[in-house]
């Protein structure tokens, strides 16, 4: 493909050219300056479900947190972000079911890539994402959270930061990344929602049925090939 023809591509996609754009104007929350007319331009687009936004450390439904302090999020981590170390539970008033909890948590969102391998290799579904991603910060400490930020309210909801831009719904199914089967991928458990309980927002609806599966993938396919045929070959 020559030069022209890949500006081509770019250019198709644009308003102008009969395309459908997906940037949108963003302000990041900022209002227009006084005495200017207030634009239509800040609104989100709609996030998918499993969307890799700032992390949330989960609870059961009895409010009992479920981190163990086992750092595998953290032995897992390709940008060496996480920084664990769990402690003992004292046995008259326990902070996690087990044995252990997650004495200190912290992530450091300057090096953080959003990849959700400590989301995948977490045996207890602690460390899950909610779908906000617009959040920035005006100095170092803040790009640092604890666990007193990351652990979710006694709702289940996530702590919102003053330096975060959180928006209707955002908030919602936390979870959403979570394993909907068994950890060992047991078949039986298709088509349930999860084997863990969690507090407030809840886990993301179950996988389908193989059947169901195979339908949606042919479906997908085939609209792959439509508009690939559409767009004369270009992809």
């Amino acid at each position: 493909m020559g030069y022209l023809e890949g500006f081509a591509v770019t250019l198709r996609q644009h308003r102008l050219f009969g395309g459908k754009r997906v940037t949108t104007q963003y302000s990041g929350g900022r209002v227009a300056k006084k005495g200017k007319p207030v634009e239509q331009r800040d609104e989100k687009i709609d996030k998918p479900e499993r969307l890799h936004g700032r992390h949330v450390l989960n609870r059961y439904d009895d409010g009992m947190e479920k981190c163990i302090g086992c750092e595998l999020c953290a032995g897992v981590c390709p940008a060496k972000c996480i920084y664990v170390r769990g402690a003992d539970n004292d046995a008259e008033n326990p902070t996690s079911p087990g044995e252990r909890f997650g004495f200190v948590y912290e992530i450091n969102y300057l090096r953080c890539i959003h990849c959700d391998l400590c989301v995948e290799a977490c045996p207890t579904e602690a460390i899950t994402e909610s779908k906000m991603f617009e959040f920035s910060f005006t100095n170092r400490r803040d790009a640092i959270y604890t666990k007193t930020e990351l652990v979710v309210d006694e709702q289940g909801a996530p702590r919102q930061m003053p330096w975060e831009d959180w928006r209707e719904g955002e908030d919602l199914l936390t979870s959403g990344w979570m394993r909907a089967t068994a950890a060992s991928g047991d078949a039986d458990f298709i088509g349930k929602v999860g084997w863990s309980t969690e507090l407030g927002h809840g886990t993301r609806a179950a996988e389908p049925e193989q059947h169901a599966a195979d339908v949606s993938t042919t479906a997908q396919a085939a609209k792959t090939v439509r508009s690939i045929s559409r767009d004369g070959g270009h992809h």
